[in-house]
């Protein structure tokens, strides 16, 4: 106990520093107050933590998640309505855990996932550049591609061209290059960078720029955090704003918005553990099933308090690793951090420019939607290309769900396509075709098979061959024996392979018949 103490306290304050800004910055983007980022951080250690079977998992407010929370917020018009789906969502989540429904993420088509979350990144740079060069407006906006009276994000980026801050600019255009310096190869195996977070750099960098800059252009009001200054956990409780139950009652919107926080929470935890499993020392394999009781639990507990949406985080969790943890006290422990710092130095936060937040977040969409991310797709070939695209355009121009569903049918729809062509191949070498069944063979692949047999010409040899498959449908064997029964009109000679030991093929032997 005492030896992991020794570790998961150092770690624990690398992953407090990691936390801090993307707490701050996560509920800047989501169009929420900045205290319920601080609020989902410390519950996503302390609560996840202690549930989650995970030993090395760190759990808090999500990027990912920003997309839905400012949607959500406009959509709903009361952020208490949101705090009300937060908690629905996480009691959706205990019961698909109590469920065992933890593989949920094993049936989404990897390009989909990737595809979701490149969207999320591109949304994140579109939304925060206005932030990044200093139009901070202080109404939530819509996160959808689409605005109403016909406006769609462009123009929200073309108006905030004319609100040119130029302090919130010199600060946000140097908080990406630190974070771009600070992730190189190079720089990332410096021992200062593995308990320094660049992230945090850029935040300490961002309040000296402002604090030592001439009056005429220090930054203030609605271009910096703006957090309460509170003196006890009682004064905390009472600042933040709570659930409204009456929505419960009151439309289908609220319900919407939980089962799409639920679903896409679930997703992106369910992800995150399977990575950090994979990076584990220990190399142990966390309980799906457990997980998504405890994020629904976390959830739970958050949307109580006022708390944004949690979920395992993978930025936080990597930290947690190559800072040293070996249990989950580390993840606890940055939590308490979390709680402590937003009590006692709350002054300290509320000097953070919201450019550098900004900076933060447009980085984390360009490492969400990279370049080299289209182009490793793109090389996989277009079954999965194409779904990675569809799923970006579809979520970027409709919302997650939506998207998502369509990224989905897009998957199903190439993994039949590619099924219905590759199951059944012929091979012709003069009047000689080999019908081969490569793989198991179902209805799906009925109309493919068809066009090949009809193809056949008269007086040829087929040759079947199903030893490579282990089941194949009722509607195939119909199909293939109405063409042996009906093969000798056409003076085609079949031959039918059988498996070693096989006495009897699944199709009818009827070569003497089509021979004569």
């Amino acid at each position: 106990m005492r030896s992991n103490i020794l570790h998961d306290g150092p770690a624990s304050v690398v992953v407090f520093l990691v936390a801090l800004p993307l707490c701050l910055g996560v509920s800047i983007a989501s169009d929420a107050p900045a205290i319920s980022g601080i609020i989902a951080g410390a519950v996503g250690g302390i609560v996840v933590g202690l549930i989650s079977k995970s030993n090395l998992s760190v759990s808090g407010p999500a990027a990912g998640l920003t997309a839905i929370v400012a949607s959500a917020i406009v959509t709903l018009n009361s952020f208490n309505v949101f705090l009300t789906a937060v908690v629905i969502a996480g009691v959706i989540q205990i019961m698909l855990g109590l469920l065992r429904a933890g593989q949920i993420a094993d049936f989404i088509p990897n390009a989909v996932i990737k595809g979701m979350l490149a969207a999320i990144g591109i949304i994140l740079i579109l939304k925060q550049f206005p932030h990044l060069i200093g139009f901070d407006i202080e109404k939530p906006v819509s996160i959808d591609f689409i605005y109403p009276e016909s406006k769609n994000v462009f123009n929200n980026l073309f108006q905030a061209v004319n609100f040119i801050s130029p302090m919130s600019m010199v600060i946000g255009i140097i908080s990406i290059a630190i974070l771009f310096i600070g992730d190189s190869g190079n720089i990332k195996k410096l021992g200062f960078f593995k308990i320094v977070h660049p992230a945090l750099i850029v935040v300490i960098a961002g309040i000296i720029i402002n604090e030592f800059c001439s009056a005429n252009f220090k930054l203030g009001g609605d271009k910096l955090i703006n957090l309460p200054v509170l003196s006890s956990l009682t004064a905390l409780y009472d600042a933040t704003p709570k659930p409204d139950w009456s929505a419960l009652f009151t439309g289908k919107a609220m319900w919407i918005t939980a089962f799409t926080i639920a679903i896409v929470a679930s997703l992106e935890s369910l992800l995150s553990i399977e990575a950090v499993d994979k990076i584990d020392p220990e190399k142990n394999i966390t309980s799906s099933s457990r997980e998504l009781i405890a994020q629904g639990t976390g959830n739970i507990v958050s949307g109580l308090l006022g708390g944004l949406p949690v979920t395992s985080v993978i930025v936080r969790s990597s930290a947690n690793v190559m800072a040293g943890a070996r249990t989950k006290l580390s993840a606890i422990f940055h939590g308490v951090l979390l709680l402590l710092f937003v009590l006692f130095l709350p002054e300290l936060l509320n000097k953070i420019p919201k450019a550098s937040l900004a900076g933060i977040l447009i980085f984390t969409g360009y490492k969400l939607a990279k370049f080299e991310l289209f182009r490793e797709y793109y090389q996989k070939g277009w079954n999965q290309f194409l779904p990675f695209i569809i799923t970006i355009l579809a979520i970027v121009f409709t919302d997650l769900l939506t998207g998502i569903i369509i990224g989905c049918s897009a998957g199903i729809f190439f993994v039949i396509h590619t099924n219905f062509n590759s199951a059944v191949t012929v091979i012709q070498d003069k009047d000689m075709h080999i019908l081969r069944f490569n793989k198991d063979a179902t209805f799906i692949n009925k109309g493919h098979l068809k066009k090949i047999l009809k193809k056949i010409p008269p007086y040829s040899t087929v040759r079947i061959d199903a030893t490579r498959c282990n089941f194949i449908d009722q509607d195939i064997i119909d199909l293939v024996n109405d063409f042996v029964i009906n093969a000798g009109q056409k003076h085609i000679v079949v031959q039918i392979d059988k498996k070693n030991g096989e006495e009897k093929s699944v199709f009818n032997d009827l070569q003497q018949r089509t021979t004569t």
